[in-house]
């Protein structure tokens, strides 16, 4: 057995550790728990996503205030927030505005069997590891905000949805970006909380 390999191992472990551990912020927030995110600076107006169907965020989160962890369920128990199964959107649209083009459309995908072939808005590279469900913790669930006020919190990334159609990316979702979002709300300052 090499000795010298395992124990070079044990230092770059320890290096990794102790790095980490000096490198994580003091928590920012009073003890109270007061849920407050002080946004980063930073907008970000590009190429608009085409989408098979313009789905409408717009009627869906302003007019008939339907909370965006409704559709969006995977973002409380993992990385992604998901997409909506189609069988979500018919379970409401058998019956609501079937007169609809955007609606005949979803019904022709759903005869089908199949889901609209949606495209990520906003995606980020494969070497970053964002996840939906430490953040809405953070933000929503350990400072138990009503969850009415989701949207605000999904906001941060996502822009304001509620006046917007098709969903489209408003922010920078740069490093720079979110590395300020962690410095200025007290998340994490080491490398490894999102780059594996």
């Amino acid at each position: 057995m090499n000795f010298n390999l395992i124990e070079k191992r044990s230092l770059s472990l320890l290096f990794s550790v102790l790095l980490a551990y000096f490198l994580l912020p003091i928590e920012l927030r009073a003890a109270d728990n007061k849920t407050e995110i002080v946004l980063p600076e930073g907008e970000y107006d590009g190429i608009e996503v085409s989408q098979p169907i313009d789905f409408p965020h717009n009627i869906h989160v302003r007019e008939n205030k339907i909370n965006c962890l409704y559709c969006h369920t995977y973002a409380r128990r993992s990385k992604v927030a998901g997409i909506p199964p189609t069988s979500k959107c018919i379970g409401c649209h058998k019956i609501i505005a079937t007169d609809k083009p955007r609606i005949q459309k979803l019904q022709e995908f759903w005869d089908k069997g199949v889901s609209p072939p949606w495209k990520k808005v906003h995606d980020l590279p494969d070497f970053v590891h964002f996840t939906h469900e430490v953040h809405l913790k953070k933000f929503i669930f350990d400072p138990d905000l009503p969850i009415q006020k989701a949207g605000e919190v999904c906001g941060v990334c996502h822009g304001d949805l509620a006046n917007m159609t098709t969903a489209r990316k408003v922010k920078p979702l740069t490093m720079g970006w979110c590395v300020e979002c962690h410095e200025k709300n007290g998340g994490p300052g080491d490398c490894w909380a999102c780059h594996k």
